[in-house]
């Protein structure tokens, strides 16, 4: 007897969104991300990028369709159940939401001590991920005293910090240098690897090249195939053509 296959981690259905009584923002989106699946989210400004972000992380609700995540159709899901779901989604937004009383350590211990760990549990973790991100010198200070590639990179540590099930990133290099932004993504594709589903809001194109990953391509709110040359593994098969004289 075959195995059915296991249900998609989030599965959207033709889903609309608009704020208030606009245009819609997103309109007829349907796809879905099986757990382990790693996708960047990519189109021009515009396009609806930081909107579909926003139903991913559950800041708001479809106008139309249904979302299904974790196993639970949010379409009727009370708004109790909702932050123990959030609790297994990690979020780095463009503009950081650290919390400015808090040190660099305790932003990125903050969702342990929500899940109720101790400080002794986590400590060194969280020392471990910060020197990893290179912010060894900067674990007591507060993020008035940080540059913005450091707010990023601490953002960065507290969205993986807990392991969790779905991780979503709008745009998580964009103040960092390049050397610094891939060392990041090598740390986005091993978490991938340990069965995090990741998906990554980027204009940048060397990332996309450099991972390999599959696309969601959005056009004015739609999401329409990423073209050949942009799909997953196929960013050195397209370069190679072109060296050809194809």
């Amino acid at each position: 007897m075959d195995t059915p296959a296991p249900s998609p981690l989030v599965r959207l259905t033709k889903v609309g969104m608009r704020y208030g009584t606009g245009e819609p923002v997103l309109r007829d989106m349907t796809f879905s991300l099986a757990a382990g699946d790693f996708r960047f989210l990519t189109g021009h400004s515009g396009a609806g990028k930081s909107s579909l972000l926003r139903l991913l992380y559950l800041a708001h609700r479809p106008s139309e369709g249904s979302i299904e995540m974790f196993g639970r159709d949010l379409t009727d899901a009370a708004r109790e159940e909702l932050p123990d779901m959030r609790r297994r989604i990690g979020v780095v937004f463009q503009d950081y939401r650290l919390l400015d009383h808090m040190t660099s350590f305790e932003n990125v211990a903050l969702p342990l001590r929500i899940l109720g760990k101790r400080l002794e549990e986590y400590r060194d973790d969280v020392v471990e991920l910060l020197t990893w991100v290179g912010l060894a010198d900067c674990i007591n200070k507060r993020p008035t005293f940080l540059s913005g590639g450091e707010k990023q990179r601490v953002a960065i540590a507290r969205a993986i910090v807990a392991k969790p099930d779905l991780l979503i990133a709008d745009e998580p290099t964009g103040n960092l240098d390049a050397d610094i932004g891939m060392r990041l993504m090598r740390l986005f594709v091993e978490l991938n690897r340990l069965g995090t589903t990741i998906v990554i809001a980027t204009h940048d194109r060397y990332l996309v090249e450099a991972v390999g990953a599959d696309e969601l391509y959005l056009e004015a709110g739609r999401l329409v195939a990423p073209e050949p040359a942009y799909a997953s593994g196929r960013w050195q098969q397209a370069d190679a053509q072109k060296g050809d004289g194809a």
